[in-house]
């Protein structure tokens, strides 16, 4: 049996470019979320989630997501975890120079906000490895550089967290004219939510 369906795609809001489909026909309609991250009164602002004043019936959501689970009692908002970043950045890298923050990032991509913040807050560049992804967004490409002399990294190796046992980057930098760098590592997770306790 055949029927025609119409499928939309709506902002996942979890990296650049990733949706969430919406899937109406005659059988009823069905929302796949796949990964996402929406800030609470976001789904109210998508245009086409709704029909005239109301949000569209759906008859099922397939909830594609890791922390549907009860040990996640509390994620705090995108902004929140923004703002405990950029204070503690801003307090160690006002130290000195050689205050070096490693955002140790597991994935190549989905910290792009993370980025743009703090390089606009605190007008550092944040170093990575290759500029190559980020072509296609040039909207960070102005907040990112390859520059290693940075106080902001988030460059990547395979092994990073022997490098950074050592002291020293991952891309492997450890000193500026010859005075050593004092390396945070700062690694932006919600996994971390799961291991606390209430």
């Amino acid at each position: 049996q055949k029927e025609d369906i119409e499928v939309t795609l709506l902002p996942a809001g979890h990296c650049p470019g990733s949706v969430m489909f919406l899937f109406e026909g005659e059988s009823g309609t069905v929302l796949y979320t796949g990964d996402f991250r929406l800030a609470k009164g976001e789904a109210a602002r998508m245009e086409l989630l709704h029909s005239g004043t109301r949000v569209k019936d759906i008859q099922s959501v397939y909830l594609d997501t890791t922390f549907c689970d009860p040990k996640f009692y509390h994620i705090p908002s995108r902004e929140e975890c923004l703002n405990g970043i950029l204070e503690l950045v801003r307090s160690w890298t006002s130290l000195s120079r050689y205050h070096v923050v490693w955002l140790n990032c597991k994935a190549a991509y989905g910290y792009e906000y993370l980025f743009i913040n703090l390089s606009e807050e605190l007008g550092i560049k944040v170093h990575v490895n290759k500029l190559d992804m980020f072509r296609n967004m040039p909207e960070i490409l102005y907040h990112v550089t390859t520059d290693r002399h940075t106080q902001i990294h988030a460059c990547r190796h395979p092994r990073d967290d022997d490098c950074f046992r050592g002291n020293r980057l991952p891309c492997g930098v450890t000193c500026q004219n010859g005075t050593p760098l004092h390396i945070i590592s700062i690694k932006p997770s919600t996994m971390w939510f799961g291991e606390r306790i209430k």
